[in-house]
């Protein structure tokens, strides 16, 4: 345990090593790539954006992050009327996650399925210990295919129990609205550790990382396991070489 804990601290106090040159000082600064989502992957083939609201927004953001096909994720505030909602004044929006996927890797469908186990589509007015409008469960739909699949759904959900009635919603997508970055990539950032091993992306870069997406749920403990125990052997490995390269997960 002290050899591992000596190894992460190598590797924290490496990270956050600056060099000197004549023009000034530059940052380790770490690629961000995934294995199954490529850049060559997406340039012919534009993506798919999906919106759902489970529960709190960052949990909602963890879960869908480490899904093979996933590109990037964003946490915001859909379904209401009031224009411009912030996190302190929201109105009658949910919280909401935003998702860009490569529809050649993952579906509509698998997203729905995904949506589905993730949560408690019966509790009334809330998400576990979370009470309020603003975690009510709702399906945002594009186009009479994806309501379509989101109706089928919810009929196929409900004939598992008819003891209690699913109270999601089904909703035309209106104006997603991006919520503040403190918000963005939530469970991620309070892994110290993590955002070192990734070289500690400025905000921006960090919100649109596709890698950042991955690790914010592995860091929720809410990948499927296969993916979370591959982000375990890469970074076993990279404690063993004493070295902070994380590419790809």
């Amino acid at each position: 345990m002290t050899k591992e804990l000596s190894m992460r601290g190598l590797i924290v106090i490496l990270l956050s090593l600056s060099f000197m040159s004549n023009n000034g000082v530059f940052s380790i600064r770490l690629p961000d790539q995934i294995s199954d989502v490529t850049k060559d992957s997406t340039v012919n083939q534009p993506l798919k954006t999906a919106v759902f609201a489970l529960g709190s927004f960052w949990r909602s953001e963890s879960v869908f992050g480490c899904l093979n096909g996933v590109v990037r994720t964003t946490v915001g505030y859909a379904g209401g009327a009031k224009t411009n909602p912030e996190f302190r004044s929201l109105g009658d929006h949910a919280e909401s996650v935003q998702i860009e996927y490569d529809p050649r890797s993952i579906g509509f469908k698998r997203l729905l399925d995904v949506f589905w186990s993730s949560h408690d589509s019966r509790q009334v007015f809330g998400q576990g210990p979370d009470v309020g409008n603003q975690y009510r469960s709702m399906i945002f739909t594009s186009g009479p295919e994806e309501a379509r699949l989101a109706s089928v759904s919810k009929e196929r959900e409900q004939t598992k129990s008819r003891s209690s009635i699913v109270t999601t919603q089904i909703q035309q997508l209106g104006t997603f609205y991006p919520a503040e970055p403190e918000h963005q990539k939530f469970e991620l950032k309070r892994n110290h550790f993590l955002l070192q091993l990734i070289g500690n992306l400025p905000e921006e870069e960090l919100e649109k990382s596709s890698l950042a997406a991955k690790l914010n749920g592995y860091a929720a403990e809410l990948c499927p396991p296969r993916i979370q125990s591959r982000i375990d052997l890469k970074i076993d490995d990279i404690l063993r070489k004493g070295w902070p390269i994380l590419r790809e997960v």
